[in-house]
């Protein structure tokens, strides 16, 4: 997150102050399973509707031709989570951007895991979706901006990789990792 200073200076904010608005939400949260490339739109919609949502974006680098560029792209496609009561689903369906609207019976459980995708995302670290939980050992992060965090860790073509889940969608999210970073949990 990059803010503005007096007379155009930015400042960086570390990933541990970006506020993170699954704490800021009050209600219950809802998976929103999107039509095809409808997040954004659909994000947008419910921003206009005063309803809140959080849809985790990662900075992907897509080639057109001879030009690359970095694109935020969903993290989960056609995925993002509504917070909110029986009205605000109503009006979510009301959009016509959205297919269903998953009701979520372990709320603290996905809240913990969305914080967990948002300080993942907003990190800075390169992150890309990777589907399905894959069994590995358990760690946690316990150093650095990520301390704390917890997954799922396996090596890939020699590289340390942490996944951590959204097990309501069924999915999880990768990042690359220091393996010194880590430590098991029994």
């Amino acid at each position: 997150m990059v803010i503005l200073g007096p007379v155009g200076q930015t400042y960086r904010l570390p990933p541990a102050e970006v506020e993170c608005p699954i704490d800021t939400l009050v209600g219950n949260w809802w998976v929103v399973h999107t039509k095809a490339r409808n997040e954004k739109a659909l994000g947008s919609d419910l921003d206009g509707l005063g309803i809140g949502y959080f849809l985790p974006l990662a900075r992907v680098k897509r080639q057109y031709g001879r030009r690359r560029i970095l694109v935020e792209m969903p993290l989960f496609p056609s995925y993002l989570f509504m917070c909110g009561g029986r009205d605000e689903r109503s009006q979510t369906l009301g959009t016509h951007r959205a297919a269903n609207v998953i009701q979520v019976f372990d709320q603290r459980g996905l809240k913990e895991q969305l914080r967990q995708i948002h300080r993942v995302t907003t990190s800075g670290k390169p992150v890309t979706l990777y589907p399905g939980l894959k069994r590995g050992s358990r760690c946690r992060i316990v150093r650095g901006c990520l301390k704390g965090l917890e997954g799922v860790v396996l090596r890939r073509r020699g590289v340390c990789r942490i996944y951590m889940a959204v097990e309501t969608l069924g999915q999880s999210a990768e990042l690359e990792i220091d393996a010194d970073l880590l430590d098991t949990i029994d």
